[in-house]
Parts: structure tokens; C-alpha cells; sequence
């Protein structure tokens, strides 16, 4: 591309040079002033060009590391690890123009996003209405329902190719780029439903998963007359059951009732929006920029519940719990939207509960950049810089409590008597980090390693969070992998979220087939205090498998950083 760039300079220098010597035979300076006009005319349209060609990247874009897809370069990517699928765009080959982001009026009404639960029998004829013209609307437009569906498979597959990286796909899940990715594509769909209906205040709403009374699927969801309703998901889980925010699939039938899920859900929900995630890398994921290859350490949120409530709505009827159960098919269930629409909300509230510290000012990761079509069907640039304030984006979220902020869990067994257990238990069978193999060792029963942490405790800053790190973490097979960790867990009879001992979760969907090994990292700072056991010079960790799956897992080792 940049040898093009540079004939096309060298060109247009030619141009001028021979029209300094046409002027020079030119008897009328009217008629020079008007070739020179149009002279300029010409440039400026081929410097125009290069913006469409390229993506919008300019001569300085090429050294910066942000993400941006290539959109001339779309192919054939994985939806599961045996299963090729094509969800590019018709015409997607050839260059088209397209229009920067720009915020939408301030003078406008705000856009307020209501919890699914809540809304009236008016505001669901109005988005069944949206929803039904969407749905109608013929492929080539890409406004329509399918081709909406399509984006999700497009960047979550691998599809496109990093601009100026033919060989590195563009993915936005298990990485930074997970939130910002997710808030574009739910921005423009709900403008277009709104255009539909000629409706300019029209909001997507949603579902509130991580409050009791919002748990359970919206009742219209459920509603075969309505547009809504979607034939590839789990009946089972439908109401009165409560969403399992930690679900396994080996979770069926439910194992506790929906009082006992309900407990469950909100102290899961205190580990990974707080205990879990008080870095930034822990909540948001890795740094994916380009030149470095694709990193692969997911988020909190991002691994669960996001996953967990993905593979739950599946249909347990497919392969790989096809429609939500798998990412380059789950934007064909219209809950996605309102699943979505509370993983953005919960980006706020996190941001929030840390008094907006941790925002990333990475300008890679501001820079980064994606195309979406507007309610006008016109090709829209936006960047990540431009959705971090949702103020300007124009929409809110109704306020809702947060009652898993007060449900911090307790020790399953007193500290003091859990270390004397494990100590026992280590006499008997002593397992350490050495054990690992290089080449990984299988997750086919449950581990516990001694893990060091003396090396560097003594030198922690204040602003560290301790970390565990499962690293090298290898996925084979198409199915949803589950695992959970624990600390100093002494009574394996109660491995359960609502006990302070669970350190978090590894839920993973197979999808595309990345060559780089898993990171999973936890925040593990405020649990050891709870345990008592932050002076202690090591900690226990347990890997317990909760899906048989978790039998095509390896993993390379375990260790303690400390994350900044």
C-alpha cells in the first residue's frame, strides 16, 4: 500500500512540475487560475482516495499499533475449531466511501436504556414492531436483521485482517478491545431500530442478570407471537428459572433452588466486578495491539458471566450450543442485544465503583478503529476514544441498585483451622508449581499446587494487585470449557463462588483457532486478607474442573505477579 501511496506522489509531482510550464504558455491568467483550480481539484480528490482505500489510515497510521480491520480482505474463518463458516458482506472486495463518527446532537433527548423486566406493554408492541421491519429488511441492506447478525461473526472469527497485517486476524473477543468493540455494534443497531419506527428516543433494554428480581429471561423473550422469540436456546432455562451466572453445563437439572442461585449469583458477581478486578487488566483484558500477534487473556466480566449466560442461553440441542452458546452465531438470538446492553451497562458501573482510575489512556487503544453502518445506511468510521463517554453518545442507564456489592463472601472454614487441614494434606501429598510439565500437564481431575509468593511480597507497592496467573492454558475440542480456582481451599465439599476461597473462573467458548496459548489472571489481594493468609510466604491453589470437557485442557503452570 505504501508503494502505491508514493507512485501516486510522484505522479501528482509530475502534474504540477508540467503545469508550471503550461502556465507558462497560457495568454490569459483567467484561464491559468482555472486550470490550476481545477489542478487542485484533482489532488484533493486523489488524497480523498487514499482515505477511502485505506480505511481512513493515514502515512502516520502505519506506525501507530492501534487495531483496525482491513475491510477489502474478508474470508472464510472458524465458528467452531471443525466448523468453517462465511459471514463477510456482499461487495465487501471493493473500497467504500465513508463518513467519520460524529456525536450526535447534544440538544437532543437522551436515550435512556430501561432493564428488560421493567418495560411496559407499549414499549414492547414499539420494539417488536422495530425488530419485525429489521428482520423483513432483504440482505443487501445492511441495516437488516441478518446482516446485523453478521458483524459479531465477522470480528469474532477472525474474518478480517488487521490493516497492513495480512497475516494477523482482527478478533475482539479476550482482549481490551471487548467492551468498546460491543458498544459500537449495540450503538448503531439501536439507532437503526429507532429509524424504523421513526421513533428518535427508541432504546435497547437490558436484561438485568445481576439483580435478583431481573435474573430470570424477560417473559416477551419467551413469547412465540412476538419477534423475540428464537428457536435455538435451552427451554429449560426458561422461566421461573433463574440465570446461572456460573454456569456449567453440567448444571442440568439446577442443583440448588432459584433462593440458593440467587445467593450464588450475587457473590460471584461481587468477585468479578470488585474482589477480581481492581487493575485494569483484569477487568478489561490484555493490551491487543498490532505488530505483537494476538494476546489472549480474557476480563472478568468477559469470562463470566458474559460467557457463562452465553452457553446458558444455548440450545444444549447443537453442538456447540448454538445460537448464543457460540459467538459467530449468538447475534441471530435477538436477547444478545439486551445480554449485551448490561455487559455495557456494567462497564459504567465499574468504572464507576473505581471512580473512573483505571480508564485506559493507551493511545493505541484510543486510536483503534472499526466501520459500522448508520441508521442512514451510510459507512460510519468510529474509533474507541469516541464511545467512552456514553453522555455524548447520547443514551443513560436507568438507574438500578447494586446489591452484590454487599454481598462479599465469608471463609467456608475458619483460616486458622484451614491452614492446620492443608498442612495435613501436604504431608501426606506433596504437589508444587514444579510439577508442571513443560509441555503442560492435563486437567483430567482436580489440582492443587503450593504456589511461592515470597519472592516479591516483601518489595509489593500499595497500587499492586496479587495476582495468580494460570498460564499457558490449551483448549482442544469444540466444546464449552469450564474450571474454577481456589485458595487455600481445605474442604473440597465446598467449592462454591459463595465461599471467599473461590479466586474466580476459566470459562471458555471454543471459536477461532489462535495459535497463542490462554493467560487466565485473578486478583487475588482482598481474598488473601479475608483468608489471612497475606503474610503467609505461600498459598494453596486449587484448579477444579467443573465440565468434562476440562479432560482437552493442558495447562503450563501457575504462578503469583503482581499487576500494577
Amino acid at each position: 500500500m505504501a508503494e502505491r501511496k508514493w507512485i501516486l506522489l510522484v505522479s501528482l509531482a509530475f502534474i504540477v512540475a508540467m503545469s508550471c510550464s503550461s502556465s507558462r504558455i497560457m495568454k490569459s491568467s483567467q484561464l491559468q487560475y482555472s486550470y490550476m483550480g481545477e489542478l487542485t481539484s484533482m489532488i484533493l480528490g486523489k488524497l480523498r482516495f487514499w482515505a477511502t482505500f485505506n480505511n481512513g489510515v493515514d502515512g502516520d497510521g502505519a506506525k501507530s499499533r492501534a487495531i483496525g480491520p482491513n475491510m477489502t480482505a474478508c474470508h472464510h474463518s472458524y465458528g467452531r475449531p471443525d466448523l468453517l463458516v462465511y459471514c463477510c458482506p456482499p461487495g465487501f472486495e471493493k473500497s467504500v466511501p465513508f463518513v467519520e463518527f460524529e456525536f450526535p446532537d447534544h440538544l437532543s433527548p437522551v436515550r435512556v436504556r430501561r432493564p428488560a423486566h421493567l418495560l411496559n406493554e407499549s414499549f414492547i408492541a414499539k420494539y417488536n414492531k422495530a425488530l419485525s421491519i429489521m428482520k423483513s429488511l432483504p440482505y443487501d441492506d445492511p441495516r437488516s436483521f441478518t446482516r446485523q447478525a453478521e458483524l459479531h461473526c465477522q470480528f469474532c472469527t477472525g474474518a478480517y485482517e488487521q490493516l497492513n497485517h495480512s497475516d494477523s486476524p482482527v478478533n475482539i473477543h479476550r482482549t481490551w478491545l471487548f467492551f468498546p468493540w460491543h458498544r459500537m455494534m449495540i450503538y448503531f443497531h439501536e439507532r437503526i431500530l429507532g429509524s424504523l419506527i421513526d421513533d428518535d428516543s427508541f432504546t435497547l433494554p437490558f436484561w438485568a442478570w445481576d439483580i435478583p428480581e431481573g435474573m430470570p429471561v424477560p417473559d416477551y423473550y419467551v413469547n412465540k407471537n412476538l419477534a423475540f422469540f428464537h428457536t435455538e436456546r435451552d427451554f429449560s432455562h426458561f422461566p421461573p428459572r433463574v440465570a446461572d451466572l456460573d454456569y456449567s453445563t453440567e448444571n442440568d437439572p439446577p442443583r440448588v433452588s432459584n433462593d440458593e442461585q440467587i445467593d450464588v449469583n450475587l457473590k460471584f458477581m461481587y468477585t468479578q466486578m470488585v474482589s477480581g478486578a481492581r487493575k485494569t487488566e483484569l477487568f478489561m483484558g490484555c493490551a491487543y495491539k498490532a505488530h505483537d500477534g494476538y494476546c489472549n487473556s480474557p476480563g472478568t466480566v468477559e469470562s463470566a458471566p458474559h460467557n457463562t449466560l452465553h452457553t446458558w442461553m444455548g440450545s444444549g440441542l447443537n453442538p456447540g450450543r448454538e445460537d448464543m452458546g457460540k459467538f459467530y452465531s449468538a447475534a441471530k438470538d435477538p436477547i444478545f442485544y439486551a445480554h449485551h446492553s448490561n455487559i455495557d451497562r456494567l462497564w459504567e458501573v465499574w468504572r464507576e465503583i473505581n471512580d473512573r482510575q483505571l480508564d485506559i489512556t493507551d493511545p493505541d487503544w484510543l486510536d483503534s478503529f472499526f466501520f459500522f453502518y448508520d441508521q442512514n445506511s451510510k459507512l460510519v468510521k468510529i474509533k474507541v476514544r469516541d464511545v467512552l463517554d456514553i453522555t455524548k453518545l447520547g443514551y443513560s442507564y436507568e438507574e438500578v441498585d447494586h446489591p452484590w456489592l454487599n454481598h462479599r463472601p465469608s471463609p467456608s472454614v475458619p483460616p486458622k483451622q484451614a491452614r492446620q487441614m492443608l498442612k495435613l494434606k501436604e504431608n501426606k501429598n506433596p504437589v508444587f508449581v514444579s510439577d508442571f510439565r513443560p509441555d503442560g500437564r492435563v486437567l483430567d481431575g482436580i489440582i492443587t499446587v503450593k504456589v511461592s509468593r515470597s519472592m516479591k511480597r516483601e518489595i509489593k507497592s500499595v497500587e499492586e494487585e496479587e495476582t495468580i496467573v494460570v498460564y499457558g492454558i490449551e483448549v482442544k475440542g469444540n466444546d464449552y470449557v469450564k474450571f474454577d480456582v481456589y485458595v487455600n481451599l481445605s474442604d473440597e465439599t465446598k467449592m462454591n463462588p459463595r465461599f471467599r476461597e473461590f479466586a474466580g473462573t476459566f470459562a471458555h467458548i471454543p471459536g477461532a483457532a489462535m495459535k497463542k496459548k490462554i493467560k487466565l489472571k485473578l486478583g487475588v489481594s482482598d481474598l488473601l486478607k479475608d483468608l489471612e493468609a497475606d503474610e503467609e510466604e505461600s498459598i494453596w491453589v486449587t484448579l477444579s474442573p467443573v465440565t468434562v470437557s476440562c479432560s482437552n485442557v493442558s495447562i503450563e503452570g501457575i504462578q503469583i505477579e503482581y499487576t500494577k
